[in-house]
Protein backbone atom coordinates (compact mmCIF):
# COMPACT_ATOMS: atom_id res chain seq x y z
CA UNK A 1 0.00 0.00 0.00
CA UNK A 2 1.46 3.30 -1.09
CA UNK A 3 2.08 5.74 1.69
CA UNK A 4 -0.18 8.74 1.89
CA UNK A 5 1.60 11.95 1.16
CA UNK A 6 0.74 14.83 3.40
CA UNK A 7 0.27 18.22 1.73
CA UNK A 8 3.30 20.37 1.67
CA UNK A 9 2.67 23.41 3.83
CA UNK A 10 3.16 26.83 2.34
CA UNK A 11 6.54 28.27 3.03
CA UNK A 12 6.35 31.00 5.65
CA UNK A 13 6.73 34.50 4.33
CA UNK A 14 10.05 36.02 5.21
CA UNK A 15 9.68 38.42 8.10
CA UNK A 16 12.42 40.66 6.85
CA UNK A 17 9.89 43.01 5.24
CA UNK A 18 7.98 43.38 8.52
CA UNK A 19 11.24 43.95 10.33
CA UNK A 20 12.24 46.65 7.84
CA UNK A 21 8.89 48.41 8.20
CA UNK A 22 9.12 48.29 11.98
CA UNK A 23 12.66 49.64 11.99
CA UNK A 24 11.64 52.41 9.62
CA UNK A 25 8.71 53.31 11.84
CA UNK A 26 10.84 53.35 14.97
CA UNK A 27 13.46 55.50 13.23
CA UNK A 28 10.76 57.96 12.15
CA UNK A 29 9.33 58.08 15.68
CA UNK A 30 12.76 58.72 17.21
CA UNK A 31 13.51 61.45 14.66
CA UNK A 32 10.20 63.27 15.21
CA UNK A 33 10.66 63.01 18.97
CA UNK A 34 14.11 64.55 18.64
CA UNK A 35 12.72 67.36 16.48
CA UNK A 36 9.95 68.07 19.01
CA UNK A 37 12.49 68.26 21.84
CA UNK A 38 15.38 69.99 20.06
CA UNK A 39 13.41 72.41 17.87
CA UNK A 40 11.85 74.60 20.59
CA UNK A 41 15.04 74.39 22.63
CA UNK A 42 17.20 75.57 19.72
CA UNK A 43 14.84 78.42 18.85
CA UNK A 44 14.66 79.51 22.50
CA UNK A 45 18.45 79.54 22.78
CA UNK A 46 18.74 81.49 19.52
CA UNK A 47 16.22 84.17 20.59
CA UNK A 48 17.81 84.43 24.04
CA UNK A 49 21.28 84.81 22.54
CA UNK A 50 19.99 87.42 20.06
CA UNK A 51 18.38 89.44 22.89
CA UNK A 52 21.54 89.31 25.01
CA UNK A 53 23.69 90.40 22.04
CA UNK A 54 21.24 93.23 21.29
CA UNK A 55 21.37 94.62 24.84
CA UNK A 56 25.16 94.22 24.95
CA UNK A 57 25.43 96.20 21.73
CA UNK A 58 23.39 99.02 23.27
CA UNK A 59 24.99 99.17 26.71
CA UNK A 60 28.65 98.31 26.24
CA UNK A 61 29.49 101.34 24.04
CA UNK A 62 28.20 103.57 26.86
CA UNK A 63 30.71 102.14 29.35
CA UNK A 64 34.39 103.16 29.15
CA UNK A 65 36.52 100.36 27.79
CA UNK A 66 38.82 100.44 30.81
CA UNK A 67 35.90 99.37 33.03
CA UNK A 68 34.95 96.36 30.92
CA UNK A 69 36.51 92.94 31.54
CA UNK A 70 36.66 92.46 27.77
CA UNK A 71 39.47 95.04 27.70
CA UNK A 72 41.69 92.77 29.81
CA UNK A 73 40.52 89.32 28.72
CA UNK A 74 41.23 87.69 25.34
CA UNK A 75 37.53 86.89 24.91
CA UNK A 76 34.23 88.71 25.27
CA UNK A 77 31.83 88.01 28.13
CA UNK A 78 28.26 87.72 26.80
CA UNK A 79 25.49 89.11 28.96
CA UNK A 80 27.61 91.76 30.68
CA UNK A 81 25.65 94.58 29.06
CA UNK A 82 22.38 92.94 30.10
CA UNK A 83 23.63 92.71 33.69
CA UNK A 84 24.67 96.37 33.66
CA UNK A 85 21.27 97.38 32.24
CA UNK A 86 19.45 95.37 34.91
CA UNK A 87 21.45 96.97 37.73
CA UNK A 88 21.00 100.46 36.24
CA UNK A 89 17.22 100.08 35.84
CA UNK A 90 16.87 98.66 39.36
CA UNK A 91 18.95 101.52 40.77
CA UNK A 92 16.81 104.02 38.85
CA UNK A 93 13.66 102.52 40.36
CA UNK A 94 15.20 102.67 43.84
CA UNK A 95 16.13 106.34 43.43
CA UNK A 96 12.72 107.19 41.97
CA UNK A 97 10.99 105.67 44.99
CA UNK A 98 12.79 108.15 47.25
CA UNK A 99 12.02 111.83 47.66
CA UNK A 100 15.17 113.07 45.93
CA UNK A 101 14.75 110.75 42.97
CA UNK A 102 11.07 111.63 42.65
CA UNK A 103 11.95 115.31 42.53
CA UNK A 104 14.49 114.70 39.77
CA UNK A 105 11.96 112.69 37.75
CA UNK A 106 9.30 115.35 38.17
CA UNK A 107 11.77 118.00 37.01
CA UNK A 108 12.57 115.94 33.94
CA UNK A 109 8.87 115.44 33.21
CA UNK A 110 8.32 119.21 33.38
CA UNK A 111 11.05 119.72 30.78
CA UNK A 112 9.54 117.04 28.54
CA UNK A 113 6.05 118.50 28.94
CA UNK A 114 7.28 121.79 27.48
CA UNK A 115 8.86 120.12 24.46
CA UNK A 116 6.55 119.91 21.43
CA UNK A 117 5.79 116.48 19.93
CA UNK A 118 8.01 114.69 22.45
CA UNK A 119 5.69 115.55 25.34
CA UNK A 120 2.70 113.75 23.81
CA UNK A 121 4.80 110.74 22.87
CA UNK A 122 6.30 110.48 26.36
CA UNK A 123 2.93 110.79 28.15
CA UNK A 124 1.34 108.16 25.94
CA UNK A 125 4.18 105.69 26.38
CA UNK A 126 4.26 106.25 30.14
CA UNK A 127 0.55 105.56 30.46
CA UNK A 128 0.94 102.35 28.45
CA UNK A 129 3.84 101.14 30.60
CA UNK A 130 2.09 102.05 33.84
CA UNK A 131 -1.01 100.15 32.72
CA UNK A 132 0.82 97.05 31.52
CA UNK A 133 3.35 96.72 34.34
CA UNK A 134 1.29 97.95 37.27
CA UNK A 135 1.30 95.47 40.13
CA UNK A 136 -2.44 95.87 40.77
CA UNK A 137 -3.52 96.34 37.16
CA UNK A 138 -5.78 93.87 35.39
CA UNK A 139 -5.39 95.00 31.78
CA UNK A 140 -4.74 92.18 29.31
CA UNK A 141 -4.56 89.67 32.16
CA UNK A 142 -8.04 88.26 31.63
CA UNK A 143 -9.17 86.26 28.59
CA UNK A 144 -12.72 86.23 27.36
CA UNK A 145 -15.00 85.28 24.49
CA UNK A 146 -17.28 87.64 22.55
CA UNK A 147 -19.70 87.07 19.68
CA UNK A 148 -17.79 88.42 16.71
CA UNK A 149 -18.10 89.00 13.76
CA UNK A 150 -21.70 87.70 13.76
CA UNK A 151 -24.04 86.17 16.30
CA UNK A 152 -23.21 82.55 17.07
CA UNK A 153 -19.48 82.85 16.31
CA UNK A 154 -17.13 83.42 19.23
CA UNK A 155 -13.72 85.07 19.20
CA UNK A 156 -10.96 85.21 21.80
CA UNK A 157 -10.38 88.66 23.32
CA UNK A 158 -8.20 90.20 26.02
CA UNK A 159 -9.93 92.44 28.53
CA UNK A 160 -8.50 95.92 28.82
CA UNK A 161 -9.34 98.68 31.29
CA UNK A 162 -12.94 99.73 32.03
CA UNK A 163 -14.26 102.57 29.93
CA UNK A 164 -13.57 106.10 31.14
CA UNK A 165 -16.38 108.08 32.73
CA UNK A 166 -16.90 110.12 29.56
CA UNK A 167 -17.13 106.97 27.43
CA UNK A 168 -19.39 105.26 29.98
CA UNK A 169 -21.74 108.23 30.06
CA UNK A 170 -21.91 108.58 26.28
CA UNK A 171 -22.58 104.87 25.71
CA UNK A 172 -25.15 104.63 28.49
CA UNK A 173 -26.98 107.64 27.07
CA UNK A 174 -26.85 106.13 23.59
CA UNK A 175 -28.00 102.64 24.59
CA UNK A 176 -30.38 103.81 27.29
CA UNK A 177 -29.12 101.47 29.98
CA UNK A 178 -26.73 101.29 32.91
CA UNK A 179 -24.33 98.75 31.43
CA UNK A 180 -20.76 98.53 32.68
CA UNK A 181 -18.64 98.92 29.56
CA UNK A 182 -15.13 97.54 29.32
CA UNK A 183 -12.53 97.76 26.56
CA UNK A 184 -11.55 94.55 24.81
CA UNK A 185 -8.81 93.79 22.34
CA UNK A 186 -9.53 91.16 19.69
CA UNK A 187 -6.24 89.81 18.24
CA UNK A 188 -5.97 88.61 14.67
CA UNK A 189 -4.51 85.24 13.73
CA UNK A 190 -1.69 84.43 13.26
CA UNK A 191 -0.27 87.79 14.40
CA UNK A 192 -1.81 88.65 17.80
CA UNK A 193 -0.14 92.09 17.87
CA UNK A 194 -2.71 93.36 15.37
CA UNK A 195 -6.46 93.35 15.86
CA UNK A 196 -9.49 95.39 16.86
CA UNK A 197 -10.26 97.40 19.96
CA UNK A 198 -13.84 98.18 20.99
CA UNK A 199 -16.08 98.63 24.03
CA UNK A 200 -18.63 96.06 25.09
CA UNK A 201 -20.97 95.63 28.05
CA UNK A 202 -19.33 93.35 30.55
CA UNK A 203 -22.42 91.15 30.53
CA UNK A 204 -21.75 90.23 26.88
CA UNK A 205 -18.23 88.97 27.63
CA UNK A 206 -17.73 85.35 28.68
CA UNK A 207 -14.57 85.16 30.78
CA UNK A 208 -12.60 81.91 30.47
CA UNK A 209 -10.10 80.53 32.92
CA UNK A 210 -6.99 80.27 30.74
CA UNK A 211 -3.77 82.25 30.85
CA UNK A 212 -2.90 85.02 28.43
CA UNK A 213 0.02 82.94 27.13
CA UNK A 214 -2.26 80.02 26.29
CA UNK A 215 -4.72 82.35 24.60
CA UNK A 216 -1.93 83.94 22.54
CA UNK A 217 -0.70 80.51 21.43
CA UNK A 218 -4.28 79.57 20.56
CA UNK A 219 -4.59 82.63 18.33
CA UNK A 220 -1.13 82.33 16.74
CA UNK A 221 -1.69 78.67 15.84
CA UNK A 222 -5.26 79.34 14.58
CA UNK A 223 -6.64 76.87 17.10
CA UNK A 224 -4.12 74.09 16.50
CA UNK A 225 -2.42 74.46 19.90
CA UNK A 226 -5.12 74.05 22.54
CA UNK A 227 -4.69 75.05 26.20
CA UNK A 228 -3.62 71.89 27.97
CA UNK A 229 -1.28 70.43 30.51
CA UNK A 230 2.32 71.04 29.32
CA UNK A 231 3.13 67.44 30.25
CA UNK A 232 0.64 66.15 27.70
CA UNK A 233 3.14 66.54 24.87
CA UNK A 234 5.74 64.42 26.63
CA UNK A 235 3.06 61.84 27.45
CA UNK A 236 2.17 61.67 23.76
CA UNK A 237 5.83 61.17 22.81
CA UNK A 238 6.19 58.44 25.43
CA UNK A 239 3.06 56.72 24.08
CA UNK A 240 4.49 56.78 20.56
CA UNK A 241 7.72 55.23 21.76
CA UNK A 242 5.83 52.54 23.67
CA UNK A 243 3.77 51.77 20.58
CA UNK A 244 6.92 51.39 18.49
CA UNK A 245 8.46 49.11 21.10
CA UNK A 246 5.30 46.96 21.20
CA UNK A 247 5.36 46.66 17.41
CA UNK A 248 8.98 45.58 17.59
CA UNK A 249 8.16 43.02 20.28
CA UNK A 250 5.36 41.57 18.10
CA UNK A 251 7.63 41.20 15.06
CA UNK A 252 10.64 39.77 16.91
CA UNK A 253 9.04 36.39 17.93
CA UNK A 254 7.82 35.79 14.37
CA UNK A 255 11.28 36.47 13.00
CA UNK A 256 12.93 34.19 15.54
CA UNK A 257 10.39 31.43 14.90
CA UNK A 258 10.91 31.60 11.14
CA UNK A 259 14.65 31.40 11.64
CA UNK A 260 14.62 28.41 14.00
CA UNK A 261 11.74 26.30 12.61
CA UNK A 262 13.18 23.30 10.71
CA UNK A 263 11.92 22.61 7.24
CA UNK A 264 9.38 19.75 7.13
CA UNK A 265 10.26 16.85 4.82
CA UNK A 266 7.82 14.95 2.63
CA UNK A 267 6.52 11.69 4.09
Amino acid sequence: MAPTLSPIPDAPEPASSKTRVSARGRLRTYFLTGVIVAGPLAITIYITWWFIALIDGWVKPLVPASYLPDHYLPFSIPGLGLLIAFVAVTLLGFLTANLVGRSVVEFGEVLLARTPVISGLYRGLRQIFETLFSANGTSFRTVGLVEFPVKGTWSVVFLSAPAANEVQGALQAKEGGAHDYVGVFLPCAPNPTTGFFFYLPRAEIVEINISVDDAAKLVMSAGVIQPEDPRAGFHAMAASLRQAQMAEADVAPETEKARREPARSDL
